[in-house]
């Protein structure tokens, strides 16, 4: 008797479980088609959405399928998440530039939310968002972004690089290499000096917030996003957290010492800006402004990553494609050689490298290093594009759809330098050249002033 009633407990268990996900998947796909002004999009599975489908095949692949099938803006579901894609130029400018104020709020997923909890520029909104950028921007230019003074950085940065390639024998990775020299351009700018490739404090730290970067897209941890209980049993996650939390604790030891030396009279850096704005602030009486200690590390580790990870891996696709294609090397050298000849390569000479310039820009608009964009989120509701989006929603403004735009560029899928050239081949910009995130080394010679576009 007591086996018959474990078998039926049992029965009624898996009889209800499936009738739960049954339900769930006829709720979703009456959400898919409840309302037709809605932005269309495939059905999702229970639980876990149409994640399944995105992994199948890389996820830009599919979401460019997936436009074909619903058009410029679809809807998809992250787990029981909705997010709204949108791709192409037009729907994405029309999104971001012309209707900035409504998509301009930035989407926080579960693990960036555990552990920015709203602070920093690059993962909050609202004041705090609106205080830091204003601080960041201001101070940075200070201390020299954009200007001859951060150029002379750069310059001297790449002279440590070469020395740093000298070193190795025969065939050798340059990705380390490259990490520490774009992290070390920021370091002058954030702390007021630059490391050496040897300081293993240094490289542990680099080589973290590297490796940070590219697990936030790491299926486990999207996976996490979606569903946390099931999640956090998987390993990237975990190794995520880890390597966060010892990241901020060196950002923290790095200030504490910038604190007990801090000089008000010699400013050496952004984080000495910081400190003193924030000691006149409580020397004022203001003890409840944006300007504490959270928002500091916050803000240091946003700078942080947006002028590592995805320059050096920017560069370092520069670097292959250089070596795939040699008859564009070649051309490039002679320009160079002709222009500049055997002096330093400087800001001023790009008007006269039209060639060299159009290569840069090729180079990032063909890798795409950042193809998904930040995450936004609406403010309010919209119609937008005869769908209607409603406030708080999720939208992702697809930038490698942007970058491979067959209506804007001749060959979106090669690399053909001539994109960026006119008939006369004089270097021409293009409104399609949607580059919005942290590409910031290489992107230095033809836009100074990248860093407000990804603060």
């Amino acid at each position: 008797m007591d086996i018959l009633y474990v078998f039926l407990q049992g029965i009624y268990s898996i009889v209800l479980c499936l009738t739960v996900l049954l339900l769930i998947h006829c709720l979703f796909s009456n959400i898919t088609q409840k309302d037709g002004k809605e932005p269309p999009g495939p059905t999702p599975y229970p639980i876990f959405g149409n994640f399944p489908q995105l992994y199948l095949k890389k996820t830009h692949v599919t979401l460019l399928e997936l436009s074909k099938q619903f058009g410029s803006i679809f809807t998809i579901y992250l787990g029981t998440k909705k997010v709204v894609v949108l791709v192409g130029y037009n729907a994405v400018k029309e999104a971001l530039v012309d209707y900035a104020e409504v998509f301009g709020e930035r989407d926080l997923t579960p693990i960036i939310d555990e552990h920015f909890q709203g602070h920093g520029i690059v993962w909050a909104n609202d004041d705090t968002w609106k205080e830091m950028r204003r601080f960041s921007m201001i101070n940075l230019k200070d201390f020299g972004m954009g200007k001859k003074e951060f150029e002379d950085k750069i310059i001297e940065e790449c002279h440590y690089l070469m020395e740093a390639f000298k070193q190795f024998k025969g065939e050798f990775d340059v990705k380390q290499s490259l990490n520490n020299a774009t992290a070390n351009i920021f370091c002058s700018l954030i702390y007021g000096n630059r490391f050496d490739y040897n300081d293993l404090e240094f490289t542990s730290l680099v080589h973290r917030t590297c490796r940070n970067t590219t697990l936030l897209s790491a299926p486990s941890v999207q996976l996490y996003n979606m569903v946390p209980w099931i999640g956090k049993w998987f390993s990237y996650p975990n190794e995520f957290k880890k390597a966060f939390a010892a990241n901020r604790e060196q950002q923290r030891k790095l200030v504490s010492h910038l604190k007990e030396t801090l000089d008000p009279k010699m400013c050496r850096g952004f984080v000495d800006a910081f400190l003193i704005h924030q000691d006149n602030l409580e020397k004022s009486g203001i003890t409840t402004s944006h300007f504490h200690n959270e928002n500091l590390l916050i803000t240091i580790m946003n700078l942080f990553v947006a002028g590592t990870e995805t320059s050096a891996r920017t560069v370092t696709w520069g670097l292959f494609l250089m070596a795939k294609y040699p008859k564009i090397q070649e051309k490039v050298r002679e320009e160079l050689s002709s222009v500049v000849g055997n002096r330093q390569v400087q800001f001023k000479d790009r008007t006269e490298l039209p060639f060299t310039n159009a290569v840069i820009h090729e180079t990032q608009r063909l890798t795409a290093v950042a193809a998904l964009g930040l995450p936004h989120r609406t403010s309010q509701d919209i119609t937008f594009r005869g769908h209607f989006i409603k406030k708080g929603t999720a939208v992702y403004p697809f930038l490698f759809s942007v970058l491979s735009d067959e209506s804007k560029w001749e060959k979106p899928y090669t690399f053909y330098p001539e994109h960026f050239l006119d008939k006369d081949e004089k270097f021409i910009q293009r409104d399609a050249f949607m580059v919005f995130f942290c590409r910031f080394v290489i992107n230095f010679l033809s836009r100074p002033s990248l860093l407000t576009d990804i603060i």
